[in-house]
């Protein structure tokens, strides 16, 4: 956990603003990804589920660009936004300072929240995983979650076996080097990213069931990236970012993968009525209510 907890330090504190627009931007590649895979189409029906709400919880907010979008779409007179970060508080606070009745503090989800107060929604994705038991920070989080209330998360989905593979075998090699060092070890795979993205061209592939390969037509850098490693790459933003989120896969040791089975478990044992699933080939989003 010392080496995630550094990992992400190390990545807030040298890209304190890294897609922070991007989230907030109508129509980006990032929003949409954000609330599609929760169920809102568009900020409206986002703006419309949290009307009424009078606080909700941003838990492991990063950079505070999620916890941005939350305020732009509740009401800052009556709905109290709270985001907390294990290594990222300070990064948050800065880059919240302009908006209304938002509280930032420094949290371990692993530990005891209940000084926070209940919240009528929590938010708390791509973090889970990245927390040695995430179980149990699933049920720190309910433990403050009003009767009514949701909680949505996201965690990473168990991939390919060969993509599994891969992935671990780069993570295990990079995850001791420093910041620098692990840059540029991604910024070669960025560049390989790209290189296939440039290419533009689609193959059918056949199904091929020990490698849990489906069957279908696949642009070839998505079919390497579903199936054999993550090479990330979107021309829509920069070399460095798109590095960066090569780093957050690669280098925090701490990175759980999870079967939609299990992730429904968590909800009935703390009898979280589930109202929306989403799976992708790379997480599971699920949001519930608090009977």
């Amino acid at each position: 956990m010392k080496n995630t907890k550094k990992s992400f330090k190390d990545k807030w504190e040298n890209n304190k603003k890294l897609v922070f627009q991007e989230t907030l931007k109508d129509g980006s590649d990032i929003q949409t990804w954000i609330l599609q895979r929760n169920g809102w189409n568009t900020k409206q029906h986002l703006k419309a589920f949290l009307k009424g709400k009078k606080r909700i919880l941003d838990a492991g907010c990063g950079n505070g660009r999620v916890t941005a979008l939350l305020r732009e779409c509740s009401d800052p007179k009556h709905t109290e936004v709270v985001g907390i970060d294990l290594v990222s508080s300070v990064v948050a606070k800065n880059n919240l300072r302009k908006y209304k009745n938002i509280l930032i503090y420094q949290k371990d989800l692993l530990g005891d929240l209940t000084d926070l107060s209940k919240f009528d929604f929590i938010y708390c994705q791509e973090v889970l995983h990245h927390t040695a038991y995430p179980e149990k920070a699933f049920t720190n989080l309910t433990k403050i979650l009003k009767q009514n209330g949701e909680i949505a998360v996201y965690v990473y989905k168990k991939k390919a076996p060969v993509r599994e593979f891969v992935d671990d075998y780069i993570r295990n090699n990079i995850s001791s080097l420093n910041y620098e060092d692990a840059i540029k070890a991604t910024d070669q795979i960025t560049k390989l990213g790209k290189v296939l993205s440039d290419k533009k061209v689609r193959i059918n592939i056949p199904q091929v069931d020990i490698l849990q390969i489906k069957k279908g037509s696949y642009d070839l850098q998505r079919f390497i990236y579903h199936y054999f490693m993550k090479c990330f790459w979107n021309d829509h933003l920069s070399s460095k970012v798109n590095s960066v989120i090569n780093y957050d896969w690669y280098h925090p040791q701490t990175c759980s993968r999870h079967t939609i089975k299990e992730v429904q478990s968590w909800y009935k044992n703390k009898k979280i009525k589930i109202v929306h699933e989403n799976i992708d080939d790379y997480g599971i989003t699920i949001r519930g209510i608090k009977k």
